[in-house]
């Protein structure tokens, strides 16, 4: 069993010079603004040390770093959100332990327990409070991850590992709704592999694809299984949801090859808490152009942390486009989007306390 820090006492240091001053707050790309400090706290003798706050800057690395030649590296993606009342929350940060923790598993990683896992966030959340922007359509991403340190080659799980947390204020992901490709040639995940965790490898094996995809026109890709090339899977950076004939379908996540989304979750415990028809089980490609072409598709949107509600305006499937309905005449997805973005800036009641203040 991993051990953990007895408490979390955090060692801090700050910067002597912030850069705060320099940035546009209205032009805040995605991934690209780091804030002033970022989080470390090393694994090694088989536990967890303290943790530190330290100025933002590189990281030494051996050249024979496991991680760079064996892949053991995970992460998560979540915001700190500023309400309207100045109050900066998170969004369910439980699920992003528990998702980081499977993650973790998988690899071969020693996971950290939830409650600690959420409070290291909380601390670096609130370190970097000055960071986290006003604009409405803005947030502190947080980006915790773990990577393998042991310094020596050879096919085994490390012995030591770092975790991290940097964070980038940041826009929105998608500025605009999205123009996709059902992709039927290569596959994200296989059924045994690690489809499920968030692996930083995963996201190698997606590159080429997706620019092929990006060189047709596409902003992304919908995945579908890798043994048929059948059944919808996931987007690229977010899970994908349908509403057809008033039904919310999306795909089952008890399949191993589908990431599972915080927001995706929150998407289908929200539309079954307002009484809306949801159905999680797998859906075929066919019968999504069939619903397109019979007009029965009424909503398509992707979900997640960096994407948060993204309208899907466009698929393309075996060289045909298919328009979607008006992104403005959609209702589920907008009455989704609307109610997450109030309990997140406060402007709404939070019925199902998703929100955790810093």
């Amino acid at each position: 069993m991993t051990k953990t820090p007895m408490t979390l006492d955090i060692d801090t240091r700050r910067t002597e010079h912030s850069r705060i001053a320099e940035i546009d707050w209205n032009h805040l790309p995605f991934g690209r603004i780091y804030s002033d400090h970022m989080m470390m706290m090393d694994f090694r003798g088989g536990a967890w040390q303290k943790p530190a706050i330290v100025p933002f800057g590189p990281v030494s690395l051996h050249p024979g770093n496991a991680t760079l030649h064996y892949g053991q590296s995970i992460f998560e993606g979540m915001k700190a959100i500023r309400g309207h009342d100045g109050r900066i929350t998170l969004f369910r940060p439980e699920l992003n332990a528990r998702r980081f923790n499977e993650s973790c598993q998988r690899l071969c990683m020693p996971g950290i327990p939830e409650d600690t896992f959420i409070e290291l966030v909380k601390a670096h959340a609130r370190f970097e409070r000055d960071w986290v922007p006003a604009n409405d359509n803005a947030a502190l991403y947080l980006r915790p991850f773990i990577f393998a340190t042991d310094e020596a080659l050879g096919v085994r799980p490390s012995e030591t590992y770092k975790f991290m947390i940097l964070s980038c204020p940041a826009g929105a992901y998608y500025a605009e709704p999205l123009s996709v490709k059902i992709e039927e040639r290569y596959t994200r995940a296989a059924e045994g592999g690690v489809g499920r965790a968030k692996t930083a490898g995963n996201y190698a094996a997606s590159l080429l694809p997706t620019k092929l995809a990006n060189d047709e026109g596409f902003q992304q890709l919908i995945w579908t299984d890798g043994k048929e090339h059948k059944y919808i899977e996931e987007s690229g950076t977010m899970n994908v949801v349908f509403v057809i004939d008033g039904t919310l379908i999306t795909p089952s996540e008890d399949s191993d090859t589908i990431l599972r989304s915080v927001v995706k979750r929150s998407v289908v415990d929200l539309a079954k808490h307002w009484g809306i028809p949801v159905q999680e089980r797998r859906i075929s490609v066919e019968e999504v152009i069939a619903a397109i072409r019979e007009g029965r598709l009424d909503d398509a949107f992707g979900a997640g942390t960096a994407a948060t509600i993204a309208p899907i305006a466009r698929i393309g499937f075996r060289g045909e486009i298919f328009d979607l309905p008006p992104v403005a005449g959609r209702v589920v997805s907008k009455r989704i989007k609307t109610y997450l973005d109030g309990i997140k800036h406060g402007d709404v009641p939070d019925e199902l306390n998703w929100g955790v203040e810093i």
